[in-house]
């Protein structure tokens, strides 16, 4: 009787996971790749066909028959969206690396730092959260802005006699990015390398093995774990980002985030801009899936 219990909890703690996933993505995937296979009019919902569970199956059949792959179609045919989405994504990259650029210093830092204080840097790195994203984006507006702190302390210091035009262009962007999304990679670093037995890079240079060399045959491969996870932490929703092209980015600045609000609210396109969600949601799950893969056949082979 108590192994029956104990398996009935065990399978009902791992079906909780499922169910969320099955309520909150699953389903509202399923439910936007529906949309995205409809055709816009002028209508509530602005779509047809719309599918009516009380029809009976012979209406499910009649709904789904209207079904089409235009928009996706469109979206292949269109330039304006192949390029938005390789903006994006190149975007996306370089933020990334620049915020590893900053990000695996500041990790690294923390981790070697006395543990009498990490607690209290680990608190500064979180304490923008503490703020509105919005509020901390729209700063940035009064720090890059031609008038703004950063060109007033340039022109203060003679580095500069010119205001610079940083705001509303690509550059500020990916400032924006960067420090928006820098806690983001900090954290899983940190965590890892505080896990890491320090006495190997001890024993490294003790071998003679100069400090620079232990660092990158040592540390940065143990940290790999925490590299990746923090990149994909920023990359992923840096190439969907809105707020940040739209309040900081000009005219020019592509991404297909702020591309697909324009077609959702200014266009009232639903399924175009559904099929520009889930063709950004498949750019974006394939390359996850393939690196869980190679990554469990590295494992396998390890064994």
């Amino acid at each position: 009787m108590q192994k029956l219990i104990a398996s009935v909890v065990s399978r009902l703690v791992i079906s909780i996971p499922y169910l969320w996933m099955l309520i909150f993505f699953l389903i509202p995937f399923i439910i936007v790749f529906k949309i995205s296979l409809s055709q816009v009019t002028m209508a509530i919902p602005p779509y047809t066909p719309t599918i009516d569970i009380w029809a009976g199956w012979q209406g499910l059949v009649n709904s789904v028959s209207q079904f089409s792959w235009d928009n996706y179609t469109f979206l292949g045919s269109d330039p304006l969206y192949v390029k938005a989405y390789l903006s994006s994504v190149i975007i996306a990259a370089i933020s990334t690396f620049l915020t590893l650029l900053v990000g695996y210093p500041i990790a690294y830092g923390m981790a070697r730092a006395p543990a009498t204080v990490r607690s209290t840097l680990l608190m500064l790195v979180i304490l923008p959260f503490w703020t509105s994203f919005l509020i901390r984006v729209y700063a940035w507006i009064g720090i890059l802005k031609p008038e703004g702190l950063l060109n007033q302390f340039l022109m203060w210091a003679n580095v500069i006699h010119t205001p610079l035009n940083i705001l509303n262009t690509n550059t500020a962007v990916l400032i924006g990015i960067v420090y928006s999304y820098l806690p983001f990679l900090v954290l899983p670093i940190y965590s890892t390398l505080e896990k890491m037995d320090y006495s190997l890079v001890e024993a490294a240079e003790d071998l003679g093995c100069p400090p620079i060399t232990a660092f990158w045959k040592i540390t940065f491969p143990l940290s790999l774990p925490g590299v990746v996870a923090g990149c994909f932490l920023v990359f992923i929703p840096a190439v969907g980002e809105f707020v940040i092209p739209d309040l900081l980015g000009g005219s020019e600045t592509l991404m297909i985030g702020k591309t697909l609000w324009n077609e959702f609210s200014a266009n009232r396109d639903w399924p175009l801009s559904s099929a520009v969600a889930v063709v950004l949601l498949a750019l974006l799950v394939v390359p996850i899936v393939l690196f869980q893969r190679s990554e469990a056949k590295a494992q396998e082979s390890e064994k």
